[in-house]
């Protein structure tokens, strides 16, 4: 892989509930086969109407949702709940959104991102006839770190993980442990032409090593098992 090249789809519009997502992006974007598309979870919710109505007026009105939508209460500080979701997610209140969503509404999870991917990855092949892999991406916090970053919470046809256990390094000694998440690494690449505010839900990532295309899944495969994560 000498490049890869990163597009934002314009011109999508509004997303309402019931809205076919692969035909929208389909025409909105001039695809390519092996291209690999970056959709924000948010016009995923708003298709598969993931929508709550909340009080306007209580900013704290949507509280109620993150303990219904936790598995797990895992921190509270003040007004900030870190949680696990039922899709094995540990993330700020549930991932429970209020941006990009109408006032009085806010947008909850998809019920399986990985589902959402494959439904969005083949209706653009039986519409367009092109074979792309797809990626849902969501905002998340990371522990120890200051800032937010876009990760994967669903994906089709392309490995979540490179596993590079086994191979050389560039002094020939053999990895051991290395395995490269390399959906996360694209939605947070991704998120650079998309932005917050900017309106572009949906960018190409183009130009991705063919060896990265495969089946997977974020919840199986991403998604530490509790006994192994040594911070629960």
């Amino acid at each position: 892989m000498d490049s890869l090249t990163i597009i934002p789809i314009t011109g999508i519009g509004e997303i309402g509930v019931g809205s076919d997502l692969a035909t929208i992006i389909a025409d909105a974007g001039d695809l390519q086969d092996g291209d690999v598309l970056v959709v924000t979870q948010k016009i995923v919710s708003k298709a598969e109407n993931m929508l709550v109505e909340v009080d306007p007026t209580n900013p704290l009105s949507h509280k109620p949702l993150v303990e219904q939508e936790s598995v797990r209460i895992l921190r509270r500080r003040g007004e900030l709940i870190i949680s696990e979701t039922k899709h094995g997610f540990v993330c700020a209140n549930a991932g429970i959104d209020l941006s990009n969503v109408e006032h009085g509404q806010a947008a909850l999870l998809p019920e399986d991102s990985d589902r959402s991917a494959r439904r969005i990855r083949n209706g653009i092949k039986g519409k367009a006839g092109i074979d792309v892999a797809v990626i849902i991406s969501d905002t998340f916090g990371r522990p120890w770190r200051r800032g937010l970053t876009d990760v994967a919470i669903g994906c089709s046809g392309i490995l979540p993980i490179a596993d590079l256990r086994g191979t050389a390094d560039s002094y020939g000694r053999e990895l051991q442990v290395t395995e490269v998440c390399i959906v996360d690494e694209l939605a947070s690449a991704a998120e650079l032409v998309m932005g917050k505010s900017t309106g572009i839900p949906v960018a190409i990532v183009r130009g991705v090593d063919p060896a990265w295309f495969g089946e997977g899944s974020v919840r199986d495969d991403i998604v530490r098992d509790p006994a192994d994560d040594l911070f629960r």
